[in-house]
């Protein structure tokens, strides 16, 4: 197989890891449900940790992260107590602590990336439906990738305003998953090499989301 020119996967793996790191904390496109949810134990601390890994893909392009989750303190990762955590008529929302990336690597020789979270608390929201959705809002210019090695760039994720993005809800026992399949949005800077013209790209992973208090209790979402 043939190692392909620096500049091609320089400027396809920032786009691609600034769109994973976005998608990773609780991501996809928001779907606009109506109807009841009720997110439960009412209440309860959770946590998200990532199940296996993250896979970012673009061309010949492929970003992992074997580590991403997200924790309660500082009065955030709650279930809203009863009966904030029944909405008869929409999403039940929340805050999370903005997650951490660690443990990333890319099959790019000689490209590192690294980055930067910038708000440390972020709004989700549940909404039950077919399926359900968990839709995380990152503020504005919430994440900041970038690139060193033969690149440097930098990929400022919701560079314009806060941006909505949703991922697929599964109730389990003990874990429910949160799954991403999604683009998101991004704007590049730097000089030669550098993806400038790239507005999105695609995302795949999956969370396990627990009961930080009681995790023979899962967290679930119903109507």
């Amino acid at each position: 197989m043939s190692v392909p020119r620096p500049i091609a996967p320089a400027r396809v793996l920032l786009a691609a890891a600034a769109a994973g790191v976005l998608a990773l904390t609780w991501g996809g496109s928001a779907a606009a449900q109506q109807g009841p949810t009720t997110v439960a134990p009412a209440g309860a601390a959770f946590e998200a940790a990532l199940s296996g890994s993250a896979t970012f893909t673009a061309g010949s392009v492929v970003v992992t992260c074997q580590a991403s989750s997200t924790s309660p303190g500082n009065g955030n990762n709650l279930v809203p107590a009863a009966p904030d955590n029944h909405n008869s008529a929409g999403a039940v929302s929340s805050t999370i602590n903005a997650p951490d990336f660690t443990d990333c690597s890319t099959n790019v020789p000689f490209v590192y990336a690294t980055v930067a979270v910038n708000d440390p608390v972020w709004e989700m929201t549940m909404q039950h439906g077919s399926p359900s959705v968990g839709t995380m809002v990152i503020p504005a210019g919430g994440i900041v990738v970038t690139t060193s090695g033969l690149s440097s760039c930098t990929a400022t994720v919701s560079p314009n305003g806060p941006v909505g993005i949703g991922g697929t809800w599964t109730n389990g026992d003990p874990a429910s998953t949160l799954a991403f399949d999604t683009a998101a949005p991004v704007e590049v800077t730097g000089g030669f090499g550098c993806p400038t013209d790239a507005t999105e790209a695609p995302f795949q992973a999956t969370y396990e989301v627990t009961n930080a208090d009681d995790p023979s209790s899962p967290i679930t979402v119903t109507g």
